[in-house]
């Protein structure tokens, strides 16, 4: 099947240097006279020189001219891909049908999940249906797990300024809501060994930390301040086999947010959020949307320009419908919302690290694309005007990548 047309829009950035030499140009002028059309025309030049040109002074006293921002240019086809969702439909079912089904059908999917929650056991069974105050906790924790299914699923509608709410996200009980002065984002590459940045991360404001990595006999590579720490929810349910939900490597009072890979993990949240001293929270389904759409956009942009195969397929190649960003993407992007500038730490690979620095893991996931958001974070660095689906209104924090 052939690509159509690629209509675009605007809205990007570019730069180009121009250099003078004004001796050369001078003795040329000065060798013959200068007649009205031609000083009309060089009068006009100079004004658009001056209107679209920005002037650079660098060492040794040479002056450059730099065009102005030129406007990035979208590829709509692309843009219109990375909208689809391609697991809406069976995702809109899974949560229809946690909504709507039955707890105490043994048929029920998630019931062996459900009663198996580290110490949480909870028995659905007819012995319960006699015991009033276990009937009576039963009812209150369905009612809880379909409220907050259905306000999730309800406030998942896209919004591309998303990014300047996040502030108020976290709930955090920061005076007058301001942000994080620096934040650092610590990866798990195992590129992180390569140096000691462990007093640099802990020189940050706040320190994010991703899926519960291990830092002891690692702080003089990754740190040990953590006031943050983002997971996906299958970490939590992990986590909810063990007893008490422990989920707390960084210590009981760091704050935990996770973003919800399966609806059904809505049960491990309503089980463990009663134990945590700290808030457990969820991201905004919002921010997942837009997370979603920007890294799926970048991934078919590679796979287009590197395979020169078609747009289709890139399903095919890339997981499908099972196809999702990673965790320290998400983690990064929250981190913008909320900080006035931000450090990436351990982002990136290495044919000599290993792909964790706390794990013998040495593949990659194929349900992420870890080269484009790898091209993300390049643009949030050298040109963030480039990143797609983000309001206008929204100003990037200035990045640093530490490699």
């Amino acid at each position: 099947m052939t690509t159509p047309p690629v209509p675009t829009f605007l809205r990007s950035r570019s730069a180009f240097g121009l250099t003078f030499d004004h001796t050369h140009m001078n003795k040329t002028i000065l060798k013959r006279p200068i007649r009205p059309l031609f000083s009309a025309v060089f009068v006009f030049a100079a004004a658009a020189v001056t209107l679209c040109l920005r002037i650079i002074v660098s060492g040794a006293g040479r002056t450059q001219f730099i065009l102005r921002d030129a406007p990035i240019v979208f590829n709509q086809t692309f843009l219109t891909f990375a909208k689809l969702d391609l697991g809406e439909d069976s995702l809109r079912q899974n949560v229809e049908h946690l909504v709507d089904g039955d707890f105490r059908n043994p048929k029920f999917n998630f019931q062996r999940s459900f009663r198996s929650i580290g110490r949480f056991r909870l028995d659905t069974g007819s012995r319960s249906a006699r015991n009033g105050q276990s009937e009576l906790n039963f009812r209150k924790f369905r009612l809880d797990f379909r409220r907050n299914l259905q306000n999730w699923w309800r406030n998942r509608r896209f919004d591309d300024d998303v990014m300047s709410k996040l502030v108020n996200v976290l709930g955090l009980k920061r005076k007058y809501k301001n942000k994080y002065k620096t934040c650092a984002v610590v990866g798990n590459s195992g590129i992180l060994l390569k140096q000691n940045l462990g007093d640099t991360i802990d020189s940050h404001e706040f320190v994010i930390r991703l899926n519960n990595a291990r830092i002891g006999g690692f702080e003089r590579f990754v740190g040990s301040k953590t006031n943050l720490s983002f997971i996906n929810s299958n970490i939590l349910h992990l986590c909810s086999r063990r007893g008490g939900c422990y989920c707390h490597p960084y210590g009981e009072h760091v704050p935990i947010i996770m973003y919800i890979s399966q609806p059904v993990h809505f049960l491990d949240y309503g089980v463990c959020s009663s134990s945590h001293r700290s808030p457990l929270m969820i991201t905004d389904p919002q921010l997942d949307l837009l997370c979603a759409r920007i890294v799926k956009y970048y991934s078919v942009k590679r796979f287009v320009t590197e395979t020169g195969k078609p747009l289709e397929e890139w399903s095919s190649s890339h997981g499908g419908s099972e196809f999702h960003y990673s965790s320290g993407m998400q983690a990064i992007m929250l981190a913008l919302g909320v900080c006035d500038k931000v450090s990436i730490f351990g982002f990136g690979k290495s044919d000599f690290a290993k792909h964790h620095y706390h794990t013998n893991q040495k593949t990659e996931l194929s349900l992420h694309d870890y080269r484009a958001e790898y091209d993300l974070y390049e643009d949030l660095v050298r040109n963030p005007e480039a990143i797609p689906f983000v309001s206008s209104k929204f100003k990037f924090p200035p990045v640093t990548i530490h490699r």
